[in-house]
């Protein structure tokens, strides 16, 4: 090593020395690590999500979520919870928690706005139905929808239909399945095993009756947007089949209420369904239907943004996410 590189290693030396004893006086004139710190902020969530469809415009609307203990046994009932544990920890789910979110889905066809499902309605849930709300975020008022069209009557589908001792929608008309309104509507569902659903139908929905279209499967809401029977998971359960310029979306409500349980082990019970076998079997029609059609689907409880694809994964199927395709 030559003379001038010791020298100069021994004045670098020097300088970091007294860099070294300069720094605490120069950090404590920096302001603390705690002190600069930004407030945490809470989880956030997207309100909603569109796209075009032909010439149809469709967006996804958040009506929240909920967190609770699952899937098993709500997913899985006639499956041990091992198995439903371990179909979840191979998916990188938890497998003692779960989250079940709501999304009703707005299509505005250029002439009128329809409503699919009104939410969880005020106050049922801490964490969701505040459709009101999610509305305006996307742009909307609840006196601009035309028309509401309910896939089912469980509460989570029709407990926003009324606020504040009225009508959220003031102007709309409505439509549902004609098997399903004559399963709930009767005074005597109000009563016994099945009253929690019973009441709310007979105080949200049937005040609607003479303003509301029924349908079997088939049948059209409007042009481009056509009921397709989903019975099991109620008795008259509806998905619905939208169709503009070529482009179609499948919109197949409660048929699945769990992205990897539902399409992963379409055979497997849920609580939810109310008829277990026949609930199976309209899961597979729709799922292969998507799949083999290659058709986009939006799902009620899927994850929110509510929109993706279903791919065949060997006997069963699999929630694929939509990414870009809807936007070009």
């Amino acid at each position: 090593m030559t003379n001038r590189f010791k020298a100069l290693t021994r004045r670098e030396a020097m300088f970091a020395a007294a860099g070294t004893l300069a720094a605490p006086a120069v950090l404590s004139s920096l302001p603390s690590v705690v002190e600069a710190a930004a407030p945490m902020q809470g989880a956030s969530h997207p309100s909603h999500y569109r796209f075009k469809l032909g010439n149809f415009e469709v967006t996804t609307i958040s009506d929240g979520a909920i967190q609770l203990d699952g899937p098993h046994p709500i997913f899985g009932q006639n499956q041990t919870q091992e198995d439903v544990v371990r179909l979840a920890e191979e998916n990188h789910l938890p497998g003692n928690r779960m989250e079940i979110s709501f999304t009703p889905v707005i299509v505005n066809t250029g002439t009128e706005v329809i409503m699919f499902d009104s939410g969880n309605g005020n106050g049922r849930r801490p964490n969701a139905g505040h459709l009101a709300e999610a509305l305006g975020r996307a742009g909307f008022t609840a006196d601009q929808i035309d028309i509401v069209v309910l896939t089912h009557f469980h509460p989570d589908h029709i407990g926003g239909l009324m606020e504040g001792g009225g009508a959220l929608f003031p102007n709309a008309r409505y439509v549902t399945g004609a098997a399903e309104y004559d399963f709930w509507s009767p005074p005597e569902m109000a009563e016994g095993q099945l009253a929690r659903v019973g009441k709310l139908v007979q105080s949200n929905v049937v005040p609607f009756a003479e303003k509301m279209t029924f349908l079997k499967p088939g049948e059209d809401v409007v042009s481009g947007i056509q009921a397709v029977g989903a019975a099991g998971h109620t008795p008259g359960h509806m998905a619905y089949h939208f169709e503009s310029e070529g482009r179609r979306l499948l919109a197949w409500a409660d048929a699945t209420n769990h992205y990897v349980a539902s399409l992963q082990r379409p055979d497997w019970h849920v609580r939810f369904d109310m008829d277990k076998e026949a609930a199976a079997a309209t899961r597979k029609r729709l799922l292969d239907m998507a799949a083999a059609e290659k058709i986009p689907a939006t799902g009620y409880h899927m994850p929110f943004p509510a929109v993706g694809y279903v791919e065949r994964h060997g006997v069963a199927y699999r929630w694929v996410p939509a990414s870009y395709q809807l936007n070009l």
